[in-house]
C-alpha cells in the first residue's frame, strides 16, 4: 500500500496513539446501532476502531490521495454497507441528505477547521427548518444535529470551550448554548505523526440539542446577536458594547462586567428579559 505524507495545506497530523484511540472510543459511548461521522479519517486509524463497534460509520475525506487509500483499506467494509465513504469538503456536507434519525461525531477534525465544524453541526437545522412534526414525519428520519460530538482540539482551544479559568468566551458561549461540554483526556503533541507544534486535548460535547432555546422562550437569532456585539470588543465592558440592543435598565446590572465575566445563565438572564430597545 502506498506510504501517505501528511498535507499541510490540510491541517493534516495523523494519530499514531493507541491510548487516545481508545478515549476517543470510550468517549463516544457507541452502541451497536450507533451511525457515526468522522471528519476527515486520514489514514483510517480512527475508522477501524469505530467500525468494530457502530453499526455504520460516515467518513468524509477532502483530500484525494487519501481518499482512494481509505477505498482499498476498507473495500471490504464499503462493499458490506458499513462504512460510506464520502469525497467531500466537511463544510459542504450535508448530513441531513442521509435517512438517520440520529447520529454522533466522532473525530480527529483538521485543527484549522475547528471553528466552523462546531458552528455548521452544533447550531444545524432540520431539513424542513421547523421542529420534527407529524406534520412532516420524513424529518424525524432527517436529524441535522449529532447528539453527541467527540473531538480532538488544540489543547488551548479546548480548554477556552471548557473555560476552567471561569473565563467565557464566544466559543464556549456557543458550545454550551447547544451541549455540554467536558474534557476527555490532554493529548500531546508527541501521539501524532507528524507532532504539531502544539498539544492537544480530546473533549465530548454531550446532549446537543436546542432545549436551551426552547425551553427559556428565547429567540434564538437575538440571543447570538446580543452575545456576538458583547464579545465584538473584548476588553470593554458590556455598558458600551450593549447600549443599542439593552434598554439601559436592563443593562445596569451588568454594565460594568465584561463579557468574558457571563455565564450561560447570566446571557439568558440578560436576553430573556429585554426587548429590543
Amino acid at each position: 500500500m502506498i506510504e501517505m505524507r501528511p498535507k499541510k495545506s490540510l491541517g493534516q497530523n495523523f494519530l499514531k496513539s493507541e491510548a487516545a484511540l481508545r478515549k476517543i472510543i470510550e468517549a463516544g459511548e457507541i452502541k451497536l446501532d450507533d451511525i457515526i461521522l468522522e471528519i476527515g479519517p486520514g489514514k483510517g486509524a480512527l475508522t477501524a476502531k469505530l467500525l468494530e463497534k457502530a453499526k455504520i460509520v460516515i467518513a468524509v475525506e477532502k483530500d484525494d490521495a487519501l481518499f482512494e487509500f481509505l477505498k482499498n483499506k476498507f473495500a471490504e467494509k464499503i462493499r458490506e454497507g458499513k462504512l460510506i465513504l464520502i469525497h467531500d469538503d466537511i463544510l459542504k456536507f450535508q448530513i441531513s441528505n442521509y435517512q438517520f434519525p440520529k447520529y454522533k461525531i466522532i473525530a480527529n477534525i483538521p485543527y484549522n477547521i475547528t471553528g466552523a465544524v462546531l458552528k455548521k453541526f452544533l447550531s444545524a437545522e432540520n431539513p424542513s427548518g421547523i421542529a420534527p412534526s407529524a406534520v412532516d414525519p420524513r424529518a424525524m428520519l432527517r436529524a441535522s444535529q449529532p447528539e453527541l460530538m467527540v473531538l480532538m482540539l488544540q489543547q488551548e482551544v479546548a480548554q477556552r470551550i471548557i473555560a476552567r479559568d471561569n473565563k467565557e468566551s464566544l466559543l464556549s458561549v456557543s458550545v454550551k448554548a447547544y451541549g455540554e461540554p467536558k474534557m476527555v483526556m490532554k493529548v500531546p503533541a508527541r501521539y501524532f505523526s507528524p507532532a504539531p507544534k502544539v498539544d492537544s486535548a480530546i473533549i465530548a460535547i454531550k446532549n446537543i440539542s436546542r432545549k436551551f432555546f426552547e425551553k427559556n422562550e428565547i429567540n434564538e437569532e437575538r440571543f447570538w446577536k446580543i452575545v456576538k456585539a458583547g464579545f465584538a470588543h473584548k476588553r470593554k465592558k458590556l455598558g458600551n458594547n450593549l447600549k443599542n440592543l439593552i434598554n439601559p435598565i436592563g443593562l445596569a446590572p451588568v454594565a460594568d462586567k465584561r463579557a468574558e465575566d457571563l455565564t450561560l445563565s447570566d446571557w439568558k438572564e440578560l436576553v430573556k428579559g429585554q426587548n429590543p430597545s
